[in-house]
């Protein structure tokens, strides 16, 4: 087994834990259609992971692959500490699974739905049906719960959807668009329950067509394009590195405006305005270096602001498409 899927060892003797998940040059294609062309993950148990990517990228293989639903053509993938080829058996019974489509019955119950996938999971009858009422009120399914899951709404269906996805308590929880179909309110709520999740330990990988969604929710993200990982990090050090961050400096002191304008180098003036704008990508080490450089000089801004990038201009950036069609990070 590659040594970067292994437990790291310590100095102590003991060894780190293995990461959730991850993957070692994972390839997959279809015919000549490359979908997946060598991909490395390493997943940190308790943490969220976002996969980004334009449509065909090949977020929802990788997930298939990660959740045995498909076979890799080729490379290694560990998830809780199994090999996905090798121990398909152990991926399962730590992982859940929301894909796109819902797997609601519409021809039952919300609250039959869920004791469905109690017994499914053999657990005992009284503690089935307390994890099913648990779960429906954490998700604000009560009053329906007697109703035909065909009589939900979209919103609703997607939260029975992820409730069902929870009765197995798994420790690792794949969420392939989870929000899809949820108003602003709803998908709010959602994001505390993955935040909550989280807290919990459990790890959680996300693929998402809300950038919104991935800046507020994963620890790291990575960026899928043409079967490639074009960008890996925070939303943070992703967005620090598309160009047109800066640091924007606002004076009401015209003599202060005009010292700074004059000795500072590469700076846009907004003379009506007493402002400065100075490239930079906002990193501290940018920021100390200049508030360094104004109080040696003696110069006082009366604001300081500083503009980044956001994830769409690095989504677009990173993937040549620069028409930001509305569906374009499924």
């Amino acid at each position: 087994m590659p040594s970067s899927v292994m437990p790291t060892p310590r100095q102590d003797g003991g060894h780190t834990p293995p990461a959730a998940v991850s993957t070692v040059d994972l390839r997959k294609s279809y015919g000549d259609k490359v979908v997946l062309d060598g991909i490395d993950l390493h997943i940190p148990a308790g943490s969220v992971f976002a996969l980004l990517g334009p449509n065909g990228a090949g977020k929802t293989t990788a997930v298939k692959i990660l959740s045995t639903l498909i076979t890799a053509d080729g490379g290694q993938a560990q998830v809780a500490g199994h090999d996905v080829a090798m121990s398909p058996d152990g991926v399962r019974a730590a992982i859940g699974v929301t894909g796109q489509f819902s797997a609601v019955d519409g021809l039952i119950t919300g609250e039959e739905n869920m004791l469905l996938m109690a017994d499914l999971h053999h657990l005992p009858k009284q503690e089935g049906r307390r994890v099913t009422a648990e779960l429906l009120e954490r998700f604000d399914l009560t009053e329906a719960a007697k109703k035909p899951a065909s009589t939900y709404s979209g919103g609703m269906k997607r939260r029975l959807d992820i409730a069902m996805t929870l009765v197995g308590n798994p420790r690792i929880i794949f969420l392939d668009e989870p929000t899809t179909g949820l108003d602003p309110r709803s998908r709010h709520n959602m994001w505390q329950i993955i935040r909550e999740l989280v807290t919990d330990g459990v790890t959680v990988f996300l693929t998402t067509q809300y950038l919104e969604e991935a800046d507020q929710l994963a620890d790291r993200i990575a960026v899928l394009n043409d079967g490639k990982i074009a960008a890996e990090g925070s939303a943070e050090e992703l967005k620090r590195l598309i160009p047109g961050g800066h640091v924007r400096l606002r004076f009401t002191a015209p003599d202060a405006y005009r010292s700074a304008a004059d000795a500072l180098r590469e700076v846009t003036r907004d003379d009506e305005a007493l402002a400065l704008q100075i490239p930079s990508d906002g990193s501290q080490r940018e920021l100390r270096s200049l508030l360094d450089w104004l109080d040696a000089a003696g110069i006082e801004a009366d604001e300081l602001t500083v503009h980044t990038p956001d994830l769409d201009d690095v989504f677009f950036a990173l993937t040549g498409d620069t028409d930001k069609p509305k569906e374009s990070v499924r």
